[in-house]
């Protein structure tokens, strides 16, 4: 049947998704999707191609990352759907909106029948309910714009995270009366603290004597970095970010303990505290040094997500968007005096704990290290995003990356390999729909890379300013320390690895190898090129002593 010039349920979803302020897609083109591609052709979104649809996912995720806008992702039947679930995983974890759009093999063969259709699942929604706020499926075309612009709703209101919508093939396919969506509306739902919470809360920090904080990704999300500035000074509290609360809190601030929650002095500023402040975060394994982290005093834990509530530690549990719980607490609180306990200085305290970071890494000779990572940081630009793999260079980033004013995103959520390169696509398409300067930075290991490799020929059809920086060092760096740790010896670990400029090389990529000593000049220029580009370091890197192993 020959369909061109139809308004179908493809262009009900495109229009709906334009109406919502959308400006890019990501996803593979697949059989049952077809009506949705075909409605691209007739729209103004702007269609990037992945090669895998876990990457298409990490480019989703990292778009929206990088613009606070929501990510939206077109998947296939089946095998399609399924590969994404990694990503989703890490976007679900992280608390980033997306919009999920997957087809569906026609409406006569859903349900318990085993019609042998291509494709088909006996539940496919049910393979994303552990990676997505929730599952719609559409059976008609008139519910098309509202299911959509629910879904998007529910994407943005804190907790954030992707949602999952199927549109089966011949909804998709089939003419529609339908009017075309000129317009559609989804606010997020509102999310203060409770009245009494806030009074409690503040009640405790007032009468705080040695009060810390803990600013987590959810203080991100929730764009409370104003707030927690400003009741991290009225308090005089230290404040620590976790990986995913990196850049919540000015690095160099007096009170600032930057984001080093893996190293035993710090874990003791915190159980030292007789209020912990603890903000859109779980209190996790990383954030707690691995579950050593034994508070001694009292606990305020705010959090969007109700689940993560006293999930580790016993607190004064406030389920709210960390912007408007802080806006609430920075409005009751009044600046206190700093000298509320004799002989407590807590701008010294940090000054202390710091020097006691530094002299730790300083005695177990890693200079090698500390210089690797200093002239990557040196050669990036102050307002520059990056996007880190799980590496052992990202692992040393979570604890010692200064983001300044661009943003740091790695994968810490849901840890699995392949973020990096997609992510940072995903996050220059996205900085490119807004009309901002768009190179970014992705970092990640040989072994971590090759997850991604194909995407090398998205960068470069579609022409992404992405300096993608591979720290080759053999295997899986991470795990072979872990295992020598652990057992005397590694397993299963290194790797036969192609040449990685010769290959960047064949998608018509420029690529360049470079010694350690020459990492910073490499990226100053590459960071300058145009179009997508990559730097090959062959370095072993060694992570810093694990201080929790130290009990």
């Amino acid at each position: 049947m020959h369909l061109t010039g139809q308004r179908n349920g493809g262009d009900l979803v495109v229009e709906t998704l334009t109406a919502l302020g959308a400006t890019t897609v990501f996803g593979i083109p697949g059989q049952h999707a077809l009506g949705l591609f075909d409605a691209l052709s007739r729209s103004e979104l702007r269609f990037v191609s992945s090669r895998v649809e876990n990457n298409s996912a990490f480019a989703a995720d990292g778009f929206s990352r990088a613009t606070g806008d929501v990510g939206v992702l077109f998947l296939s039947t089946g095998p399609g759907a399924l590969t994404s679930l990694a990503g989703l995983q890490e976007a679900y974890a992280t608390g980033v909106p997306m919009v999920v759009v997957a087809s569906q093999i026609p409406l006569e063969g859903l349900g318990a029948r085993r019609k042998g259709m291509l494709h088909q699942l006996d539940d496919q929604k049910a393979s994303a309910a552990n990676v997505t706020k929730s599952q719609r499926l559409i059976q008609h075309a008139s519910g098309i714009p509202s299911a959509i612009q629910d879904a998007w709703t529910e994407a943005v209101s804190s907790p954030q995270g992707p949602v999952w919508v199927e549109v089966p093939q011949n909804v998709l396919l089939d003419p529609v009366l339908v009017p075309q969506v000129e317009d559609a509306l989804a606010e997020p739902f509102d999310n203060p603290p409770r009245i009494e919470l806030t009074r409690e809360a503040v009640a405790w920090l007032r009468d705080s004597k040695r009060p810390a904080i803990v600013a987590g990704g959810g203080t991100r999300r929730g764009r409370a970095e104003s707030w927690l500035l400003s009741i991290a000074e009225k308090l005089g509290a230290p404040v620590v970010c976790s990986p995913g609360g990196n850049g919540a809190f000015p690095w160099t601030h007096e009170l600032s303990l930057q984001s080093w929650v893996e190293d035993r002095h710090v874990t003791e500023v915190l159980e030292d505290a007789d209020v912990l402040l603890v903000v859109g975060s779980s209190l996790g394994e990383v954030t707690s040094n691995y579950f050593t982290l034994e508070p001694r005093g009292r606990i305020i834990q705010i959090d969007a997500e109700p689940r993560v509530l006293e999930s580790n530690r016993p607190a004064l549990g406030i389920r709210a968007d960390a912007g408007q719980a802080l806006a609430a607490l920075d409005e009751a609180l009044e600046p206190l005096p700093r000298d509320r306990e004799p002989g407590y200085d807590a701008v010294t305290l940090v000054a202390g704990t710091l020097a006691k970071v530094a002299a730790r890494l300083e005695g177990q000779d890693l200079g090698k290290e500390l210089a690797f990572l200093r002239d990557i940081h040196e050669a990036v630009p102050a307002d520059m995003q990056t996007f880190w793999d799980m590496t052992i260079s990202a692992y040393w980033a979570w604890s010692c990356w200064d983001a300044r004013d661009g943003q740091f995103h790695s994968a810490q959520g849901a840890g699995g390999l392949g973020f990096g390169f997609p992510g940072a696509i995903g996050g220059a398409v996205g900085l490119e729909s807004r009309g901002l300067p768009a190179r970014v930075l992705a970092v990640s290991g040989d072994g971590s890379a090759m997850y991604s490799i194909a995407e090398l020929a998205t960068a470069r059809q579609h022409d992404i300013p992405v300096t993608w920086l591979i720290v080759d060092d053999g295997g899986y760096g991470i795990l072979r320390e872990y295992m020598e740790g652990a057992f005397g010896k590694a397993t299963a670990t290194e790797l036969a690895r192609p040449d990685f400029v010769a290959l960047a090389e064949s998608f018509g990529v420029p690529a360049r190898r470079v010694a350690p000593e020459g990492i910073g000049e490499a990226l100053r220029e590459s960071l300058a090129g145009e179009g997508p580009n990559v730097v090959v370091v062959e370095a072993l890197i060694r992570l810093f002593a694990p201080t929790h192993l130290d009990q």
